[in-house]
């Protein structure tokens, strides 16, 4: 088997090469998006008044501060990663085709929170559950399955989602 080589900004071979899964006869990869080392700080105005989304009301134009949005979405650099979803098993959760999900090591998965998960080789957004003392990877669309998680399953849960970033 041969793996390209590609180069890419702040992500080394060696994580790229971990990052590829082997099946039989098939290859999928997969690109995890990392912060970078140092994130340069740009800042956006951030207005202090709220955008109506029912009936319009006037305006007010005080710039509260600067939002940097590292700061907003990035709670701990060293143990954060960006992710692309793809599937529609997390619509309910609002997680779309190409979203971008920020995930988070450092976060303990406990029931109730969305993790990501390597499972039997292959990587999946679900939301953790716990019912009636068995664990579950669950999805939010009524036409995709729960997964039970049981003692033989290859499963490596690998941080917990924060926040999701969608295009309109």
């Amino acid at each position: 088997m041969q793996v390209k080589r590609e180069q890419k900004e702040n992500i080394s071979f060696s994580l790229l090469l971990n990052l590829v899964i082997y099946k039989p006869l098939t290859m999928i990869t997969f690109t995890v998006l990392l912060p970078a080392p140092r994130p340069c700080v740009m800042a956006i105005p951030l207005f202090s008044g709220k955008v109506a989304a029912g009936f319009p009301s006037p305006a007010d134009d005080y710039i509260e501060k600067n939002l940097d949005l590292n700061e907003l979405l990035v709670q701990k650099p060293a143990a954060t990663f960006f992710v692309r979803a793809q599937g529609e098993s997390m619509l309910g959760a609002g997680i779309h085709p190409n979203d971008i999900l920020v995930v988070d090591r450092s976060i303990d998965p406990v029931p109730g929170k969305i993790v990501i998960c390597a499972l039997n080789g292959e990587l999946t957004v679900k939301r953790l559950a716990r019912d009636n003392e068995q664990w579950q990877l669950k999805a939010e669309n009524p036409d995709y399955p729960d997964i039970v998680i049981y003692e033989e399953l290859d499963m490596v849960i690998w941080g917990v989602v924060t926040n999701v970033i969608h295009a309109l």
